[in-house]
C-alpha cells in the first residue's frame, strides 16, 4: 500500500496527517502525538476513509455485515477527493477542510478544527445535494479514525486495549477495558468478515447503558486515541476490523441501530453532529480528560460561576433531600435562617413547588403554576428573602414533559410527540414537541418569563424519561422516527440556549434522572450538571471519581446530604465526596448540632481553598479495583494537579471502603505527588485550615516523593490541599 501525504498540521501536542492511497484514491486521516509522525510505519491495511456513509439504493456491505455494521458500503467508496484547505477559523483556530464528490451530485465536507483551550479536535461531516433528485441516507458518520495502531505492522497482538464506560442510573461512568482479542476484533484468516463492536444508546437519555466515548490504547508505545460523540439523542460508536488495521467511527445511530434515515433534497445540506477526538502520550485517564476539557471551547458562564480567589467556586444547597419534593414557604424560610452566613451561594428549591403533594406521588407537570397552598405569599416572597440573606435563588423545572395530573396539557395532542399516530406515553409522562413554535412560545411564558418576573438566579432543568426510538414529524410521514428524535432534541437545546441568551446571569444546571445527559452539547449549555441521583449511598465517591473522565469537575454537582444521626466519619465521608466536583449540600441542616455544623463549615472553608484546582486541573486515579458499587471495598484516591492559575497546587481526595485493612494495608496509603506541591508540607494531623480535612488521628507525611497517609480505618475520608 503506497500513501502520499496531502497535509500535516500540528497543534496542541497533536499532528493531523492526511494521506491518499495512490492506487484507490482513498484519503485517510491519522492523528498522532506531536513528534511521532516519523514513527508511522503501518502499510498493511486498507486506509480508513474520512467519511462512512450508506445511501438507500446502494448495495449493502458484504462479509456478513448486515445487522452488525453499515460501514464499508459502496456509498463510501463512491466519494472522490476534490481538494483540501488548511487555514484558520474566524476565532483563529487551526482547521483542515477536506472535500469529496460523487458522480450522482453529492458534495461531502470533512471539517477538522483544533481546540484553542483544550488538547482535542472537533470533527464534523456534512453533505450537500447539488443533484436534481432527493437522496436518503441510512448512515452517515460524524468521525472516523483508522490504521490503529499506525506504529507497527501486523495485528499488534496483545497490545491494543479498547476502553469504554458503562452507565446506568445511580452508577454512572464505570470504566471497562478489554483487549481487541477479548472483543473478537481480530481479522479472520481470510480477512473476509466485517468484525464490528457497535454500541450506543437509543433515545433521549444519551448516557444510558454506555457513555458516548471510546478509547484505543497502544500499550507498546503508551499512546491512546479517544473519541466522543456530542449530541444528546440516539448515537452509536463502532470499533471495526477486517484486516490488520483497527478503525473506530461514530455519530447518529444508523437505521439498523437507531431507526434513523434522513433525506437530503436537491439544494439542501445536512450536517452530522460534531465529534471530539484526541491522541495523547499516556492512557485512558489522560485521553478522556482531554476530551472533557474541550467543552471549554464554547462554555459561557454567568458571572456567579466564574472562579474568584476570594470566593472560590460557589457552594450549592438543594433542598430535595430535605423535603423530598415538597418545598413550602415555611421550609424555605427555615432553610434561609439555617444557611445564611455559612458560605452557601445558591439555595435551590427542587421539585414540588407547583403541587401540594410529594413529587414522587405527583405528575402535575405542564402548567408550572406555584402552589398557593405551599407558597401562600407567592414564590417571589421567598426569592426576596433568599436575596436578603445574601444568597442566590434557584428553582427546578422539567419543562420538556407534561404530566397526567395536568389534563389540559396531557391531552393537548396537537402539541405532543407521537408514534403510530398516538401520543408517546411513558407511565405518567408525555412529551412536548419542542419543534412546534407554539410550544416554544408557551414555554417562554411559563419558564423564561417566570424566572425573570420572580428574579431567579438559577434553574435546575430535570428530565426524567426517555422518548425511546423516536417520534413522527407532523406533515412528513416519510421521515424516520430516529430523524424526528434528533430534531426534537436539537429543538430542546435551542430552548435552553434561549434561556441563556435572554437571561445571561441565570445559572443553568442540567439534570436527567441524575447523569443521563452528560454529553458535550449539554455541557456547553449548562454551567453545572447533576453527576448522579446517588443521594445517600456508599458509592457516591466512586461515581464522582468516574465523572473526571466524562465532564469537567467544575461542572459536576455532587450530593452531600447531611443528617443529624450521622457519625462524624459519615459526615466527613459525604462532604469529602463533594471535593470531587461541585459541593451540593442537602438534608436536615436545621437538625445539625453545633459540632456537626462546625465540620460542615470546615469543609466549606477548605473547599473554597481547593476550588481553583477543581476548576482547572488534571486528575490521576489510584486505589484498588472496585467490583461492587453497592458494596465497595478497598480504597480510592484522586490526585488532581492544578493547571493555569492553580499551577503548583494539588488536591488529594481519598476514601476508604469496607475491608480496607484486610489486605495488610496497616491503615496506610502512599500516593506519588509532585515535590513542588509538597515542599511546604512537613506533617499534618486532623483539620488544618487551608490544608486538610480529616479525622484528628489521621496523619500525613511527605517523604521520598510520596504522600504517606496513616491512621486510616474503613469508611474514612481525607481531603488535602498541597
Amino acid at each position: 500500500m503506497t500513501m502520499k501525504t496531502i497535509s500535516s498540521t500540528t497543534h496542541c501536542g497533536m499532528t493531523a496527517l492526511y494521506r491518499q492511497n495512490t492506487s484507490s484514491g482513498i484519503v485517510d486521516f491519522l492523528l498522532v502525538p506531536e513528534g511521532m509522525q516519523e514513527q508511522v510505519v503501518r502499510d498493511d491495511c486498507m486506509p480508513e476513509p474520512l467519511i462512512q456513509a450508506k445511501i438507500i439504493g446502494d448495495d449493502y456491505p458484504g462479509g456478513y455485515a448486515q445487522g452488525r455494521t453499515m460501514r464499508g458500503a459502496p456509498t463510501t467508496y463512491a466519494m472522490h477527493f476534490t481538494g483540501q484547505q488548511v487555514g484558520k477559523t474566524k476565532i483563529g483556530a487551526d482547521s483542515v477542510v477536506t472535500k469529496f464528490r460523487d458522480e450522482r451530485g453529492l458534495e461531502y465536507t470533512h471539517r477538522l478544527v483544533f481546540g484553542t483551550q483544550s488538547h482535542a479536535i472537533e470533527v464534523q461531516t456534512e453533505v450537500t445535494n447539488i443533484s436534481d433528485k432527493p437522496v436518503t441516507f441510512e448512515m452517515l458518520s460524524s468521525f472516523t479514525l483508522g490504521s490503529l495502531t499506525p506504529f507497527t505492522n501486523g495485528m499488534a497482538t496483545g497490545e491494543l486495549t479498547i476502553h469504554r464506560m458503562r452507565s446506568t442510573w445511580s452508577a454512572e461512568g464505570r470504566l471497562e477495558s478489554r483487549s481487541t482479542e477479548e472483543l473478537q476484533l481480530e481479522p479472520d484468516w481470510q480477512e473476509h468478515v466485517a468484525n464490528s463492536v457497535r454500541f450506543g444508546c437509543v433515545g433521549s437519555f444519551p448516557v444510558r447503558g454506555w457513555v458516548p466515548f471510546i478509547a484505543v490504547e497502544d500499550k507498546a508505545t503508551s499512546v491512546t486515541w479517544a473519541a466522543a460523540t456530542t449530541h444528546a439523542s440516539s448515537w452509536q460508536i463502532e470499533a471495526y476490523r477486517k484486516d490488520n488495521g483497527l478503525s473506530i467511527s461514530g455519530g447518529i445511530a444508523d437505521r439498523e441501530f437507531g431507526h434513523w434515515t434522513h433525506t437530503v433534497n436537491p439544494g439542501e445540506t445536512f450536517c452530522a453532529p460534531p465529534a471530539v477526538l484526541c491522541v495523547v502520550k499516556g492512557g485512558v485517564d489522560e485521553a478522556s480528560q482531554a476530551l472533557a476539557r474541550h467543552v471549554r471551547e464554547r462554555l459561557e458562564l454567568p458571572s456567579s460561576e466564574c472562579w474568584t480567589a476570594e470566593g472560590g467556586l460557589p457552594v450549592v444547597f438543594n433542598e430535595f433531600c430535605t423535603t423530598w419534593g415538597l418545598p413550602t414557604e415555611k421550609s424555605v424560610l427555615a432553610q434561609i435562617e439555617e444557611l445564611k452566613g455559612k458560605g452557601v451561594t445558591y439555595l435551590v428549591m427542587d421539585a414540588g413547588w407547583f403541587d401540594s403533594q410529594p413529587f414522587h406521588d405527583s405528575s402535575r407537570f405542564g402548567k408550572w403554576q406555584v402552589s398557593s397552598k405551599s407558597f401562600p405569599h407567592g414564590i417571589r416572597y421567598v426569592v426576596d428573602a433568599i436575596h436578603r440573606a445574601g444568597m442566590k435563588a434557584g428553582i427546578w423545572f422539567e419543562f420538556e414533559v407534561v404530566g397526567r395530573q395536568e389534563p389540559d396539557c396531557f391531552n393537548k395532542t396537537e402539541w405532543l410527540l407521537k408514534r403510530d399516530d398516538l401520543p408517546i406515553t411513558s407511565e405518567n409522562r408525555r412529551f412536548w414537541d419542542m419543534r412546534n413554535p407554539e410550544v416554544q412560545e408557551y414555554l417562554h411564558t411559563r419558564v423564561i418569563d417566570f424566572l425573570r418576573d420572580n428574579d431567579f438566579d438559577y434553574i435546575k432543568v430535570d428530565y426524567n424519561e426517555t422518548i425511546g426510538i423516536g417520534c413522527q414529524t407532523s406533515g412528513q410521514n416519510g421521515r424516520s422516527l430516529g430523524d424526528g428524535l434528533f430534531d426534537v432534541v436539537q429543538a430542546s437545546q435551542s430552548f435552553f440556549r434561549r434561556i441563556r441568551k435572554e437571561l445571561p446571569d441565570v445559572t443553568i444546571e442540567v439534570c436527567s434522572s441524575g447523569g443521563h445527559r452528560l454529553v458535550h452539547s449539554f455541557m456547553e449549555i449548562g454551567a453545572m450538571a447533576s453527576f448522579s441521583d446517588a443521594h445517600e449511598c456508599d458509592e457516591i465517591p466512586v461515581i464522582a471519581g468516574n465523572m473526571h473522565r466524562i465532564i469537567e469537575p467544575r461542572q459536576s454537582q455532587i450530593w452531600a446530604v447531611m443528617r443529624a444521626e450521622q457519625t462524624e466519619a459519615q459526615e466527613r465521608y459525604r462532604l469529602v465526596s463533594g471535593f470531587l466536583g461541585r459541593l451540593c449540600l442537602s438534608g436536615d441542616m436545621g437538625s445539625l448540632n453545633a459540632a456537626q455544623w462546625g465540620i460542615v463549615e470546615k469543609a466549606i472553608a477548605l473547599y473554597k481553598t481547593a476550588s481553583d484546582v477543581i476548576d482547572d486541573g488534571v486528575s490521576a486515579f489510584y486505589g484498588t479495583p472496585i467490583s461492587s458499587y453497592r458494596n465497595p471495598s478497598g480504597w480510592q484516591a484522586i490526585v488532581r494537579r492544578g493547571c493555569g492559575k492553580a499551577q503548583g497546587k494539588t488536591l488529594v481526595v481519598l476514601h476508604t471502603f469496607a475491608h480496607f485493612n484486610q489486605d495488610d494495608m496497616k491503615g496506610i496509603v502512599s500516593l506519588p505527588v509532585d515535590s513542588s506541591s509538597a515542599t511546604a508540607l512537613i506533617c499534618l494531623s486532623g483539620d488544618e485550615p487551608g490544608k486538610s480535612f480529616m479525622r484528628d488521628d489521621v496523619k500525613v507525611q511527605y517523604c521520598d516523593g510520596c504522600l504517606r497517609i496513616s491512621g486510616l480505618r474503613d469508611w474514612d475520608a481525607v481531603a488535602l490541599v498541597l
